[in-house]
Parts: C-alpha cells; structure tokens; sequence
C-alpha cells in the first residue's frame, strides 16, 4: 500500500522530505489541488512520467499539464508569454486557469511539451507549499483512471491505485466541481480550449 502523510504544519519539514525523496526516485506522489488530488511526477523524468500514463490508463497523446509555485518558474519552462496570457495571469494566477505557452527546448518528456505546454499556478495553499520546496515543476493530471471521477480525497486514491502510487499527501477532501479552465492566449484571440471552474466567454 502507498505511504500515507496527513498534511500537518507541524510536520511539513519531514513531509516535504519525503515528498522530494519520492519524486527524485521517479516515484509518483498524489496530492491535494484547487479542484481535486492530483498525481505529480517530475516531468524530468521519464520513466516516472510514463508511470502517470500507464496507471491512469491515459492516452499517451494526450498531454499532461505543469504545476509552478510561481510566475517567475515560467522562464525556464515558456517562451515569452504573450500579452492576452499577461493579463491572464494577472487576473486569474493562482487559481484554477491553465495556459498553454510556446515551450523552450528543454528535456522535459515529450507528452507535456508537443507543440504547446500547459501551464497553472494552483491556487491551493498547500499545492504551492509543496511545488516551493521542489527544483522542478509537477504534473498535475486528476487522480483517477482516466474516464472515470476524479478523487477528491487520500482514501478514494488510495482505493483507486493502492500500491501504483508511492505516497499520498492527505490535506483533507478537495472541493470537487470542475477542472481547471483551458485556454490558449498564443493566438489571437484568446481560444477556450477546455470550459472549467473559471468561466470564460470567447
């Protein structure tokens, strides 16, 4: 069975310990979101990102978003964002919206940069705490097999992947509803490619 930590203030210097030992060993952490728990992977590592999409089911051309703490993470990841996704950002960052960027050349597999790269800055407090402590960005896709409902709690991953899944970080029942809103600010205008929790009108 995974590893179970319950998110704990007065533990987080060990539980973020742990976290990094399991993700630098390609291990797949699951962990709370704005919406739902999430599966994060360091999307550096190959192996541990393939694991994502054999135990989720998913189909390996569908691509798989990033997680940063903060804006300034995007350098490393995006070409210069555009001035619709500026004001995206400005608007919505943190909080449930991924944008699609023009990605750098970088050795991130490649389902999560093909021709653009989605990108959120979670507006859970927690998610940011744990994305902080990394060198790295995580994946972030629902933590469910794919088709099926998204978990919203450590029990209901647990019952979902059991030992497919290294370590559980429990913060306690996510909200639910709908994912995070899509939208690809490269063009002009602005496109909604996936509706979400952020209500957005073309």
């Amino acid at each position: 069975m995974p590893q179970i930590l319950k998110v704990d203030p007065s533990s987080w210097d060990s539980t973020l310990s742990e976290t990094r030992k399991v993700l630098k060993a390609g291990g797949v952490v699951a962990f709370p979101t704005d919406t739902f728990y999430g599966l994060g992977a360091n999307p550096y590592n190959r192996i541990a990102v393939d694991k994502i999409y054999e135990i989720k089911g998913r189909d390996p051309e569908k691509p798989l978003l990033l997680l940063i703490d903060s804006v300034t993470k995007l350098e490393n990841l995006a070409e210069e964002p555009s001035a619709a996704c500026i004001k995206l950002m400005q608007a919505f960052w943190p909080g449930p919206l991924t944008l699609l960027f023009k990605p750098k050349p970088s050795s991130i597999h490649k389902n999560i940069t093909a021709d653009l790269i989605g990108i959120r800055q979670p507006g859970n407090p927690t998610t940011r705490k744990i994305l902080s402590a990394l060198d790295h960005p995580l994946t972030a896709p629902s933590a469910n097999i794919s088709g099926g409902a998204p978990a919203i709690s450590a029990q209901q991953v647990q019952d979902t992947f059991k030992e497919k899944v290294e370590l559980i970080l429990d913060a306690g029942d996510c909200k639910g509803g709908k994912p995070s809103t899509l939208i690809n600010a490269t063009d002009t205008p602005a496109r909604l490619i996936r509706a979400g929790e952020i209500d957005f009108k073309n």
